[in-house]
């Protein structure tokens, strides 16, 4: 396999860090990838990582840390490891409620009478795995074991699409999934395809509900948000706008301490707690609301 490498510093501001990301682009050898995040421990710290087919050249590279104010790159030779067939072996099946999320190297081990959604182990994110979507999954089991059953049903932030794909296994009506991201979203149609649901999820690019076609389906009866905290914050008034009365919400993408700054910003829209499930360091909120 190809030797690649890692280059990763951190910063104390957005501006700088999407600046040196920026920079970063014009490197030699180039990086054949630059991303750019904020931590998601409330320290206010960014991260600005490339990736390199050929070992990248450190002097330049603190040359760009020092004149962005970040600190020096850490640089790493990635081991050769497929990572494919690495996720494959130690990613095991999921159970949440009457879901079964799972590899099709575990297509044997669907237990009978289980809602089965297939996602492949190169997806790691969104498998059912991390706490926040087996949350989601969980709270999507309740509210179907108590008797909703979701008409309008939308997926905001979608990802791989499990959780869209989880309500049109159990629910009659065709449901919307949406994400920022293009790859995303090409993921999710695969997913869609792989688990034989074309014409009962419908995947659109969008930023929050900022789509004709979400438009055109709301208000909506459960909307899934499984993102991280601010991007929920934001979102809160066109949750409100997008909800119809006694409609409710499943937030993720929330680290437990997170949450509570979560809920006010929805409290002051209307959109009341009425479930809280902690897994890990993640919690899952489920919101209704107001009539």
């Amino acid at each position: 396999m190809p030797k690649t490498w890692t280059a990763f510093t951190k910063l104390t501001a957005k501006d700088p860090a999407e600046a040196l990301g920026e920079a970063m682009e014009d490197l030699e050898p180039a990086p054949s990838g630059i991303g750019v995040f904020e931590f998601e421990d409330d320290s206010g710290l960014w991260e600005v990582g490339g990736y390199f087919t050929e070992a990248p050249n450190e002097v330049e590279l603190a040359l760009l840390a020092a004149a962005y104010g970040a600190v020096p790159f850490v640089v790493s030779e990635v081991p050769d490891t497929d990572w494919v067939d690495k996720v494959r072996r130690e990613l095991t099946p999921v159970e949440a409620g009457r879901f079964f999320v799972y590899g099709s190297h575990d297509a044997d081990k669907v237990p009978e009478g289980a809602e089965p959604l297939l996602i492949e182990a190169a997806m790691a994110f969104g498998t059912g795995h991390h706490g926040t979507t087996l949350g989601c999954l969980r709270a999507l089991d309740r509210l179907a074991t108590g008797g909703m059953v979701g008409r309008r049903v939308a997926d905001i932030g979608c990802g791989t699409a499990v959780l869209a794909m989880a309500a049109a296994r159990i629910w009659p009506d065709p449901v919307i999934a949406s994400d920022i991201d293009e790859v995303a979203v090409e993921v999710a149609e695969v997913n869609v395809r792989a688990n034989a649901l074309e014409g009962r999820v419908a995947c659109v690019e969008a930023t929050g509900f900022d789509h004709p076609e979400i438009a055109a389906r709301a208000p909506f009866d459960l909307v899934f948000a499984n993102i991280l905290k601010q991007p929920l914050i934001d979102l809160a008034p066109a949750m409100a706008a997008n909800l119809q009365p006694d409609g409710t919400a499943i937030l993720s993408g929330l680290l437990t301490r997170q949450a509570d700054e979560v809920l006010d910003a929805y409290a002051r829209n209307g959109i009341n707690l009425v479930h809280k499930e902690v897994i890990g360091d993640w919690v899952t909120l489920t919101l209704r609301k107001l009539a």
